[in-house]
């Protein structure tokens, strides 16, 4: 992970607030070409190059033939020795953006303090790529004094997008990209928490890397006012690529990603829209918090989703763990995945500054056929809030070759909830205690525990009027399942079932635990790794 505080810097200099529209095809739109440029055609001139995607993979193409260069250009030190009270002094200043037609503003994040690498950001018009320069008047620095003017060829750290989310008048972030291949967006009502990236490479292993966008291309149109279209460069010591990002607003808000990688490497592990998210404490995971912690939940994301190849829908919740731990889920032509924050009440976080509530679940869905491959699940121990611990994405199982192109791409939503993602019953409770919870007076066997999960929604309601008809299915990869219990939960209008494992000391287990009435499955399928104490 970064070595600088990243998620508490982005979470300080983010607007919070934010807007469906349907996804929009983003093989389609690469496939009608580029437009020409206005009036070319009535000049009868032949039409002006209009910069475009393939502009960015012939560049990504020549990097990759070109020995990887890290070096940066030192910045300042009064920029370096910045701390982080007087880099968020340091803001751009609204009605200096490079854009201001149609509904979108851009505004650019300064060089200093964790953000050290200065990126190129052009913007597009009339299909003509143009560097922005950068100017120390484009900035109001507050209360940031320097001694010595700064360079004038400094550059620019990353970017944001502003945009009419909470209301047709308002001007609310919807986008930033900061800091190696990050990104975040928004939807209505959403506050800033997880993070997307655009590559992730080894993640977990003792070489992992962080490639950087270095260059970025923004465009917007007249004939469609509402997208913005980022264009990205990146590099690192593995890889080259060029990425493509159409943004769509709405209540739910749509990232259409398009990617063309060129690996300079062989067995290189590559992770596919990786997604990272911070998770420390919920209603299971409590012994993890400091005595002085009074808030009862703390996390963006609280469960990972799947959505197999095979249909089937699979929750994963998060845990805080004490150790680094690696999760594989192999799988073949996965239709989804995702960092999701179900959790939706206030009185769960009773925090009224950074309303966890209010964080978006990052939901991946593949374009085409992904084949045969892996999502991985990384969780890393942490002490405190201030640090992302999670990291998910999609690797193949096949490595890209080295020097040939790799080319996939995806959409990302945005969302509080959606009806679609797991749309039977779903997992809304998890917590695990001794067998003898229940007032029990048998002897608890040695490697014995007890899970109790709690499902809502879909038909539940429906099949809790005679939940005899309703049955758990549940099994352990390792050890037994003991005993099952199910009743009828009239708080959630669904079910609490109750699974006892037995397992050997030290050893580990993957529980699975579904809901059905006869063949018909009533609930996605709850899934618990556990090593015996």
């Amino acid at each position: 992970m970064p070595q600088f505080d990243r998620r508490t810097l982005l979470n300080a200099l983010a607007v919070s607030g934010a807007v469906t529209l349907a996804p929009h095809g983003f093989s389609r739109a690469l496939a009608q070409g580029p437009t020409p440029a206005p009036g070319a055609a009535a000049s009868g001139q032949p039409p002006a190059a209009h910069f475009g995607f393939e502009d960015v993979v012939k560049r990504a193409r020549e990097l990759a033939a070109a020995p990887y260069d890290a070096s940066t250009v030192k910045l300042p030190d009064a920029l370096t020795k910045l701390d982080f009270d007087s880099y968020r002094e340091i803001r751009f200043k609204a009605e200096k953006s490079p854009i201001t037609a149609g509904p979108y503003r851009l505004q650019l994040f300064h060089l200093g303090y964790g953000f050290k690498r200065a990126v190129v950001i052009n913007t597009i018009r009339d299909g003509i790529a143009t560097p922005i320069p950068y100017s120390a008047g484009l900035f109001d620095y507050g209360r940031t004094k320097f001694d010595k003017n700064l360079p004038v060829n400094l550059g620019f750290a990353g970017f944001r997008l502003h945009y009419p989310l909470s209301s047709p008048h308002s001007q609310d972030e919807i986008v930033s990209f900061l800091g190696a291949s990050y990104f975040r967006f928004l939807g209505r009502g959403q506050s800033y928490g997880l993070s997307a990236r655009g590559l992730s490479v080894n993640t977990g292993g003792d070489d992992e890397e962080f490639p950087n966008f270095r260059e970025f291309w923004i465009e917007t149109s007249e004939s469609e006012p509402d997208k913005a279209t980022i264009y990205a460069l990146l590099d690192s010591a593995s890889v080259t690529g060029a990425f493509r990002f159409d943004l769509y607003p709405g209540a739910e808000s749509v990232m259409e990603v398009g990617a063309t990688l060129f690996p300079r490497r062989d067995n290189v592990k590559f992770g596919m829209a990786p997604l990272t998210s911070m998770f420390y404490a919920d209603e299971q995971h409590t012994a993890v918090k400091t005595p002085d912690e009074w808030r009862p939940e703390l996390h963006d994301s609280d469960g990972l989703l799947m959505h197999s190849g095979a249909g089937e829908w699979i929750w994963r919740p998060l845990r805080a763990p004490r150790v680094k731990v690696m999760t594989t889920f192999a799988d073949n032509n996965i239709q989804g995945f995702g960092l999701v924050q179900r959790d939706r009440s206030f009185d769960h976080y009773q925090d009224l500054e950074l309303t966890y509530e209010t964080r978006p679940t990052y939901f991946v869905e593949p374009h085409g056929d992904w084949g045969e491959g892996r999502i991985e699940l990384l969780e890393l121990a942490t002490k405190d809030e201030t640090a992302d611990n999670i990291v998910t994405y999609w690797t193949p199982k096949t490595a890209p070759e080295a020097n040939k192109p790799f080319t996939y791409s995806y959409s990302i939503r945005a969302v509080l909830d959606a009806a679609d993602l797991s749309p039977n019953g779903r997992v809304v409770n998890t917590w695990r205690t001794s067998p003898k919870a229940l007032g029990s007076n048998e002897a608890v066997d040695v490697g014995s525990r007890r899970f109790i999960v709690d499902f809502a929604g879909g038909d539940l309601a429906y099949y809790a009027q005679d939940p005899n008809s309703v049955e758990i299915s549940a099994a352990a990869s390792v050890g037994k399942v003991t005993r099952t219990i199910l009743m009828p939960n009239p708080h959630i209008g669904g079910f609490r079932a109750f699974v006892d494992v037995q397992v050997e000391p030290g050893q580990s287990t993957d529980i699975r635990a579904y809901l059905h009435a006869g063949p018909k499955v009533l609930t996605e399928t709850w899934l618990m790794p556990w090593i015996a104490e």
